[in-house]
């Protein structure tokens, strides 16, 4: 008939959502994050000149950001994961033109729309992952995450550093909009909608407080959440404070650029970590990983500022293993939650991002009243240790 209204062809062409559906999204995420990864702590250096205020700063930024992820559900319930991941996104954009001022409000409020950005992008991404992967495809789907972020988080902090020191901080903060903007195209071209499963009901409370509760009532869930805490933590203190020991060293911005570069081209081992996995069981693999990512730390605090190249060189040995974890770490959740809370316990669970950047920098701020930078790596090696011995005693022989 000639009112008939034929919708375009591509519209439906578009592939059900898959591993390689989020595996993009977060390349794209990834290179929007990455490319500034290393300015951003040399900025605020170069604004503060104190490692120590530094720290302070990245405490107050996580307190903040902690809040905000522990109310995304109620975000997420009133305005849907679609805008909430487009809002987080924008906030990515945003925060860089922020850390264009150059100055101390620009910096603080820059960081904090990253901290806002990140974690809401982080949330939705996962209930996405929840709602289209299969819980025995999930460590296969990971370890492919990861792989493909590997190009962004290896050259994108050089890259960052490169365009900061030779063309001002406009061309560094500036590929990070571009970047975020080809984020949402993708993102909206893939029409990800909202799956009315995980939708909390009316009698279901969306208080962060009883969703804590909630969470710290169910073993897996803990200890999924110290897992991922513990390597959280590794990359925090491997991200702000390896740069650090390379400007504060004379070894030049541009060291610290490539440090993070060099830490994150091992993320090419996520597909290899993910084949150890399901090969000798994610148990064995993640507290292996634990304890050499300890014995790593300590030989970094060993050498501290002395030996800045071997700390460098002992941190990469230590990101090697903590790819494991990250291939693997976050397994333990995705099979432990249960399908009608998802939105609530993911929300706490991705408060071991923003507790990993908030309390190592305040404890790090009294480790380096007294000792230097080799105490920060000597500390997080007592953690990492901890966190080991929890995994081996805690995760289930059959994971």
């Amino acid at each position: 008939m000639i009112t008939q209204v034929r919708h375009p062809i591509w519209l439906p062409a578009v592939k059900p959502a898959g591993a390689r559906t989020f595996a993009t999204l977060y390349a794209l995420e990834s290179f929007a994050r990455a490319t500034i990864t290393s300015v951003v702590p040399i900025q605020a250096y170069e604004l503060l000149q104190n490692k120590q205020t530094v720290s302070l700063l990245y405490t107050l930024v996580a307190m903040i950001g902690l809040s905000a992820t522990l109310f995304m559900p109620l975000l997420i319930e009133r305005f849907s994961r679609r805008w909430i991941y487009t809002a987080g996104a924008s906030l990515l954009a945003i925060g860089s033109l922020l850390f264009m001022t150059h100055s101390m409000p620009g910096q603080l409020l820059g960081m904090l729309a990253r901290v806002m950005g990140a974690s809401a992008l982080a949330i939705t991404l996962n209930l996405y992952i929840m709602d289209h992967i299969r819980k025995t495809e999930i460590m296969q789907a990971e370890s492919m995450r990861m792989a493909w972020s590997m190009v962004a988080w290896t050259g994108g902090p050089t890259l960052g550093v490169f365009l900061y020191t030779h063309y001002g901080i406009v061309a560094a903060q500036g590929l990070v909009v571009v970047f975020a903007a080809a984020q949402l195209v993708a993102f909206w071209y893939f029409r990800l909608g909202d799956n009315a499963l995980i939708r909390p009901g009316r009698t279901r409370p969306a208080s962060p407080l009883r969703n804590i509760r909630r969470f710290v009532s169910q073993p897996r869930l803990r200890l999924a959440w110290v897992i991922a805490f513990g390597r959280s933590c590794f990359w925090t203190t491997f991200f702000v404070y390896g740069p650090i020991l390379m400007v504060a060293t004379g070894q030049g911005e541009l060291a610290g650029g490539l440090l993070v570069s060099a830490g994150n081209a091992v993320l090419f081992t996520a597909i290899f970590w993910g084949r150890a996995g399901r090969r000798f069981s994610a148990r064995k693999i993640m507290t292996l990983a634990f304890f050499a990512i300890s014995a790593s730390l300590f030989a970094a605090g060993f050498s501290g500022e002395i030996w800045p190249l071997a700390t460098g060189g002992f941190l990469l040995v230590g990101a090697l293993f903590t790819v494991a974890l990250d291939a693997l770490g976050s397994t333990a959740f995705l099979r432990a939650v249960r399908s009608y809370e998802r939105p609530q316990m993911t929300a706490v669970y991705r408060t071991y991002l923003d507790l990993s950047e908030l309390l190592p920098p305040l404890v790090y701020s009294l480790v380096l009243s007294f000792f230097g930078l080799g105490g920060v790596f000597g500390t997080l090696g007592i953690l990492t240790i901890a966190c080991g011995l929890i995994a081996w005693r805690y995760l289930p022989k059959s994971m």
